[in-house]
């Protein structure tokens, strides 16, 4: 449009001008070389303008001869460029299809058509391509050559985490993401990497700042943003409830009031309040808990109030902690339990025997046995109780990723996800015969099964189930969680993957570090 009216504006000065010079007729003269030559002025006019166009004529004649080499380059390297865009296309659209053959073919002629060094998207379909094809150490190659690159540097620490994680390498997984985070740290990816990571190194200040800075920036929500923060500030707790009991109340404290259903929470806040002599606020802890989720340690902990406490004490705060839930199996398993102690053995026989008919489950009959063992009973009626519980139901148990852990912890040992573990009756965990060991309790009925007191009995109900559901192989590693308990590896973590599934992971690649 602007060319236009300029156009026309141009136009219209001509005509004006000559118009103009019409109306004002006059004449010229040039004399050159001894001629004379005279006309009139519209005519100088009109061939000084013809003079000054054909100049311009030739001078962009000779500039366009010049640069016609240039032109001619340019025109095939533009039209190599849309090829080789054509073939990048068509290579990620493979790449992303599966189609590997294709994708290696689209991404050479894409390298031969545009340089590398200048279009990152080669690069990556390069690495995209090897990973399908099963190159993974290509394409930690390219990754790594795109590292020096700041336009893909961040590209690159995202594929080099994920080909760490797939080598189950967390050192260099939490390497690469903590980079990505000083670089990105608004990347979900790389900002909740590094946050297990300071978790499960300890660091829960750390973590605790990166939680706010992604709550702050909308990239995780309040809802979660607050469970998440219970679970760091009750791990925090636990670690300074022995050397900083003031600070673990408030850690402790403000966890409950974001997470009233984190069993572990209120138990940290009570150990920290008993620890600073507030006994009446920490039992208040502790039965506000209970009264919505019963749990052992919760009672535990209510019943051991003060360490100097007599039998009877503890007994009473057991019937007061069971009055809140009478009718609770928990309830009544904290209630035998102080009852036995107490050497009641009447009162603690009849509350086990009611959770036995409500959960006909592993620790009850073991509490069983003990009662009646700690009565004077007969030998026989000890091993029937062992035997029941062999083949009883499992007790719930903290749970993540299908290890079994005595005690609760804010990530999980094996995928180190935070807030992973769950109280939830975990999957079977056989030996050779057939019975179920966990912890203590199973070790002590295995003991006795072992020395030959008590028969292995058959496998309980719901390992059948189990081993149904498992194609009924009966291996010990086909769907069986890991085991923690006191006798386990250093780490406290279960025991290692069996042979062919460590030769499995030690043949998928090489480690990045």
């Amino acid at each position: 449009m602007l060319r236009i009216l300029s156009f026309l504006l141009i136009v219209l000065a001509l005509a004006l001008g000559f118009s103009w010079l019409q109306d004002h007729p006059g004449t010229f003269a040039l004399d050159f070389g001894g001629s004379v030559v005279e006309g009139s002025v519209t005519v100088f006019v009109v061939a000084e303008i013809a003079l000054i166009a054909a100049v311009c004529f030739v001078v962009w004649l000779v500039r366009a001869f010049f640069k016609a080499p240039d032109r001619v380059g340019r025109f095939f390297t533009t039209r190599s460029r849309e090829k080789g865009y054509r073939a990048l296309s068509a290579g990620i659209v493979a790449a992303g299809a599966g189609d590997a053959v294709l994708a290696r073919r689209m991404t050479k002629r894409a390298a031969k058509l545009i340089d590398a060094r200048k279009e990152p998207l080669v690069r990556f379909l390069d690495a995209q391509t090897a990973m399908i094809e099963g190159d993974h150490e290509r394409a930690r190659g390219v990754f790594q050559s795109m590292e020096s690159d700041p336009e893909t540097r961040l590209l690159a620490m995202r594929g080099l985490y994920l080909e760490a994680e797939r080598l189950g390498d967390p050192s260099a997984a939490r390497h690469y993401a903590e980079r990505a985070a000083r670089i990105a740290p608004h990347v979900p990816w790389a900002g909740g990497a590094v946050l297990e990571a300071k978790t499960a190194q300890g660091d829960y200040d750390g973590a605790l700042a990166i939680l706010d800075a992604q709550r702050d920036a909308r990239l995780v929500d309040r809802k979660d943003s607050a469970r998440l923060r219970a679970v760091l500030l009750t791990a925090k707790a636990q670690e300074l409830v022995e050397r900083d009991p003031g600070e673990a109340r408030r850690a402790a404290l403000e966890a409950v009031s974001l997470a009233p259903s984190l069993t572990p929470a209120a138990v940290a806040a009570a150990k920290a309040l008993f620890r600073l002599g507030d006994l009446r606020k920490g039992s208040k802890v502790l039965e506000k808990a209970w009264e919505t989720s019963p749990h052992p340690a919760l009672a535990e902990t209510y019943v051991r109030a003060r360490p100097g406490d007599s039998v009877a004490d503890r007994m009473k705060r057991a019937r007061a902690l069971a009055e809140i839930q009478p009718n609770n199996v928990e309830s009544r398993i904290a209630l035998a339990h102080a009852a036995l102690d107490a050497g009641d053995f009447k009162l603690a026989r009849e509350e086990a025997l009611a959770a036995s008919e409500k959960e006909p489950r592993e620790s009850v009959f073991l509490l069983l046995a003990d009662i009646e063992e700690a009565e004077g009973g007969s030998e026989g009626a000890v091993r029937e109780w062992l035997g029941r519980a062999v083949r009883a139901l499992r007790d719930p148990a903290w749970t993540a990723d299908g290890v079994v852990a005595e005690d609760w912890a804010p990530v999980s040992p094996v995928s180190g996800k935070l807030d992973a573990f769950e109280w939830k009756v975990p999957s079977r965990h056989v030996d050779g015969s057939g019975a179920v060991i966990e912890g203590e309790r199973g070790n002590r009925a295995a003991a006795r099964i072992a020395s030959g007191s008590e028969p292995a009995g058959e496998p309980r109900e719901a390992d059948r189930h189990a081993a149904a559901a498992s194609g009924g192989n009966g291996s010990p590693h086909s769907a069986v969680p890991t085991s923690v308990s006191a006798g386990g590896d250093a780490a406290g973590f279960g025991p290692p993957p069996p042979p062919d599934e460590a030769a499995r992971q030690s043949s998928s690649g090489l480690r990045l570090f």
